[in-house]
């Protein structure tokens, strides 16, 4: 009877030992996550360049006075939306006002004189066609009203050069726009020269550019490009406009204006981009490119994720160098043919458990 029961619990034990297995198996299998992988062989034709640059307003002005004196007033905010000859900023101009007051008295008294002057010369001409009066009388008149005359002009131009001044303590808008940029409060001191207001007219952009020395000699004006915007990753069409002839001030890298096309896209002013000039020379090279959804970034670095021989996730981190449309080129870090996860049905990490498609071309 007791080997019976012994024979029953061996039994029992091992129907337990085999149930646990399969349920261990079974999820293991489980946990396992599906992913596509991809197999890197990419040959592309290096057709173009690549250059760095920003996009700026093409109408954008910085504006500034050119005397000195408090801010008594600042009638825009940033973002505000401004029109052509709209007072912005307002310079105290007591000074000013007391130099036309005058000025204006000069003028008064000039004008006052030359009128007697012009009598007496009129008077004097028609004197000395009478024979009443010696030639010597009437040149001293003559001079007397020419003096007359140079001293109310230039009553007149000093009030000029007092309505420009006013001008400078008056900041408008030169052309309709958007206000960018404000570094002045009121009871600031504004000096000659320092930026006060930014002003630009919004959808209508360019790309200044920075291209080396080695690179320059390829590009020509009348270029249509593509234009890749960085943070929204989308591409905008482009034409280049201006090519630099001289590295003299931008630390040996040359300038180039690209114009951009008129877009649905929404850039802004002071986005990066990566700028692609097309080239006659064409050179085919093995380039490894992925996609740019594939890729994983933590802080400054990217990798991505390959499949180990043991079937589980492994990230590697890629040193990253063109943008080619979604893809960009891989420098180091995975090479030709090797495979990499596209995409998983769950969240990937080092050494998870994957189930790989096939290989996709």
């Amino acid at each position: 009877m007791k080997t019976n029961i012994n024979i029953i619990a061996l039994v029992t034990l091992a129907l337990f030992v085999i149930s646990c297995g399969k349920d261990e198996k079974k999820a293991s299998s489980e946990s396992a996550i599906p992913v596509k992988v991809s197999a890197l062989n990419e040959n592309i034709t290096n057709s173009f360049l690549t250059a760095s640059g920003t996009i700026e307003a093409v109408n954008s002005a910085n504006l500034s006075t050119r005397m000195m004196g408090y801010v008594t007033k600042v009638h825009v905010k940033v973002g505000d939306k401004v029109n052509k000859g709209q007072l912005l900023v307002s310079i105290n101009n007591t000074d000013l006002q007391a130099k036309k007051a005058q000025v204006n008295a000069g003028i008064t008294e000039a004008t006052a004189a030359f009128n007697n002057a012009k009598k007496d010369y009129n008077r004097f001409k028609n004197l000395l066609a009478d024979n009443s009066v010696s030639q010597k009388e009437f040149d001293d008149m003559t001079a007397h009203y020419e003096m007359a005359k140079a001293r109310l002009e230039g009553a007149n131009q000093m009030k000029n050069e007092i309505n420009a001044q006013f001008a400078y303590s008056n900041i408008t808008a030169p052309f309709s726009g958007i206000v960018t940029g404000k570094t002045i409060e009121e009871g600031n001191m504004a000096n000659p020269g320092m930026p006060l207001i930014s002003v630009e007219a919004p959808g209508n952009f360019e790309v200044v550019a920075n291209v080396p020395e080695s690179d320059i000699s390829k590009i020509a004006s009348g270029t249509l490009v593509n234009v890749l915007v960085k943070s929204i990753n989308k591409t905008v069409k482009g034409k280049v406009t201006e090519v630099s002839n001289s590295a003299k001030n931008t630390g040996g890298q040359y300038v180039v204006k690209i114009a951009l096309d008129k877009t649905d896209v929404p850039i802004l002013s002071g986005m990066f981009v990566t700028v692609q000039f097309p080239t006659e020379t064409q050179e085919k090279t093995d380039v490894v490119l992925v996609p740019k959804d594939a890729l994983v970034t933590k802080g400054q670095l990217s990798g991505i994720y390959t499949v180990s021989e043991s079937n589980t996730a492994l990230l590697r981190w890629l040193r990253l160098g063109r943008t080619f449309g979604n893809q960009v080129e891989v420098l180091s870090g995975l090479s030709a043919n090797e495979a990499y996860i596209i995409s998983a049905d769950g969240k990937l990490y080092n050494g998870a458990k994957v189930i790989p498609s096939p290989a996709l071309p």
